[in-house]
């Protein structure tokens, strides 16, 4: 399965989306959002994905004006200022995030990093059978690997583990991505949310000085996208 390639086909979507330049061949999911209050990103895969939620369009933004690579650089960027606070109590060898590794690498970092994207869209409850039929339709068309689909739609349908997710982290730098992505997707205002948020940290076993700043630097993201 290419998981980097369909996540960059979301991400410029979702950029074409915000930027008034795409268009939502799927007239029914953006009518049916707009019945919710309008979808983060008006329409397509990563807003149906996201929801409606104030909170989650910060997060919409961040991730698709910057994808995938800027989403490396902000958790290359937590995880060294964390090395640097810890001093000699953990290797300060360079950290190996997302927009650092070759092709083989990358794309284990972009597998875990969509499972968590899915997981925590689903921590509210808010993707029911007919937005998750939306979402379906829009994968087919960002994707014809047939396993990917399949895939995606499993895991769109599975109930909401956080332990399950957090096995996908290999490294500690992938921890890093995956927190920091779902951190950038949730509403921290909903309480289903943050309680979603404190277990996936704790079975990806963060330590709770990065888990802060990885929490800090999505907010210095999310500022610097509206600046």
């Amino acid at each position: 399965m290419n998981t980097k390639g369909l996540l960059d086909q979301l991400f410029k979507q979702g950029s074409e989306l915000l930027s008034g330049k795409g268009s939502n061949p799927q007239s029914g999911a953006g009518g049916f959002l707009s019945g919710k209050g309008g979808a983060a990103l008006g329409g397509g895969a990563l807003g149906l994905l996201l929801g409606s939620k104030a909170g989650r369009k910060m997060g919409g933004k961040v991730l698709t004006y910057g994808g995938l690579a800027a989403l490396g650089v902000v958790a290359y960027k937590a995880y060294s200022n964390w090395q640097q606070q810890q001093g000699s109590n953990v290797s300060q060898a360079q950290p190996q995030t997302i927009d650092r590794l070759p092709p083989p690498q990358a794309e284990q970092h972009s597998y875990a990093i969509l499972r968590a994207i899915i997981g925590a869209a689903k921590a509210d409850g808010h993707i029911d059978d007919k937005e998750r039929e939306l979402i379906d339709n829009e994968i087919a068309r960002l994707t014809r690997d047939g396993e990917l689909q399949h895939w995606f739609d499993a895991e769109l349908k599975k109930p909401l583990d956080p332990a399950d997710i957090a096995r996908s982290a290999t490294t500690a730098e992938m921890a890093a991505e995956m927190y920091l992505a779902s951190v950038l997707v949730v509403d921290e205002e909903n309480f289903m949310e943050r309680a979603y948020l404190t277990e996936l940290a704790n079975q990806l076993k963060l330590q709770p000085a990065l888990k802060a700043e990885l929490e800090q630097q999505a907010r210095q993201a999310a500022a610097n996208s509206f600046a």
